[in-house]
């Protein structure tokens, strides 16, 4: 018996263990490109062994001509393959970050909003060479090493359960399937743009890196990725164990700094971090991080550390804790605690 063509059954088989391990139902995100309609091919073959509902939906970020027809278009293509149910999700597209950033900000609430409705799991089409393009960009900009270990297959963010099957995958691998297949494909020209710097990665970086080191760029920066997100992991649950034991400590909502001098850095700013988002302090940055960490392992009397949201950590009678900012230059409301002197 003759299977199907062999990049039809790489997808296939690219879907078909995280799509049995759960039998939510999902909604593929489907831009009309060949990575996701290759991927909704293959959900909506697997489906019916599965026994798992597969939906679609596309989102019409209105900011090219004939955006609405091109979602509707993509919409029709999803229905064909017999997924159920179809959506199409008009977008106001903001300008913070940026058009790139914008445009994905709006989208990826579009599809949280989706996943809502109807209790799904979300899956997306990035591919290994995506991943790729993210490593580089994490590198180029110094966003530090969760950044640099890219995408993750699987993550739940209590909201949303976002599923990237295909990131051991090659974007060349989909263009195939969907030719395979008979499946139109719709090539976005954002992606040829070079004001964008992913379209720049794409189009020039990687195929350069290629010739210069004999090529499987994308494939080590891939792996790459996977080692150090293990190693991040290791961290961050060890970390986590470290915030609940000296949380515990404390009682009181404060971190006891002493316990926090001797632990390796990068163990002790995950356990910073961990305590200042378990506080609801949003958009931590690194150099809210360091300001933090300084009133740990660099303590000389200074002052309070601010942060977003309208807290400052300050470090009193042995503790960090966090207390109101400043308002109209005047201090917050007064602690319990005293302030520890200058040594």
């Amino acid at each position: 018996m003759v299977g199907p063509p062999r990049a039809v059954a790489v997808l296939r088989s690219a879907v078909r263990p995280g799509l049995r391990a759960c039998d939510r139902p999902v909604l593929v995100a489907c831009s009309g490109g060949a990575d996701s309609v290759a991927l909704a091919a293959a959900l909506a073959f697997e489906a019916r062994a599965a026994g798992v509902a597969v939906g679609g939906i596309t989102v019409d970020h209105a900011l090219q001509p004939g955006s609405a027809e091109r979602a509707e278009r993509t919409a029709e293509l999803m229905r064909g393959l017999h997924l159920s149910p179809v959506l199409v999700r008009r977008v106001e597209v903001g300008s913070t970050g940026g058009p790139e950033a914008a445009a994905r900000t709006a989208r990826y609430a579009a599809l949280a909003a989706a996943a809502g409705e109807h209790g799904a799991r979300i899956a997306l089409g990035h591919t290994l060479d995506d991943q790729a393009e993210t490593v580089l960009l994490g590198l180029g900009r110094g966003s530090g090493p969760r950044s640099v270990a890219g995408m993750v297959r699987l993550r739940d963010d209590g909201a949303v359960t976002w599923w990237r099957p295909l990131l051991g995958v090659r974007r060349a691998t989909t263009r195939r399937a969907c030719a395979d297949q008979g499946l139109p494909v719709w090539d976005d020209p954002w992606n040829a743009d070079p004001a964008y710097t992913r379209a720049r990665l794409r189009a020039e970086v990687l195929p350069l890196l290629e010739q210069v080191l004999g090529g499987g760029v994308a494939p080590a920066l891939a792996r790459t990725a996977e080692l150090l997100r293990e190693d991040l992991d290791a961290l961050d649950a060890l970390a986590g164990a470290q915030l609940t034991r000296l949380a515990g400590e404390a009682g009181d909502g404060g971190l006891p700094a002493a316990p926090l001098v001797d632990l390796p850095a990068a163990l002790r700013r995950r356990v910073l971090r961990g305590w200042l988002h378990a506080a609801g302090v949003p958009d931590l940055h690194a150099v809210h991080l360091r300001a933090v960490d300084a009133l740990v392992v660099a303590w000389r009397g200074q002052g309070p550390a601010d942060l977003p949201g309208g807290v400052r950590v300050v470090r009193a009678s042995g503790r960090l804790v966090l207390r109101p900012a400043a308002r109209d230059g005047r201090p917050g409301p007064a602690s319990a605690v005293r302030e520890e002197p200058v040594p």
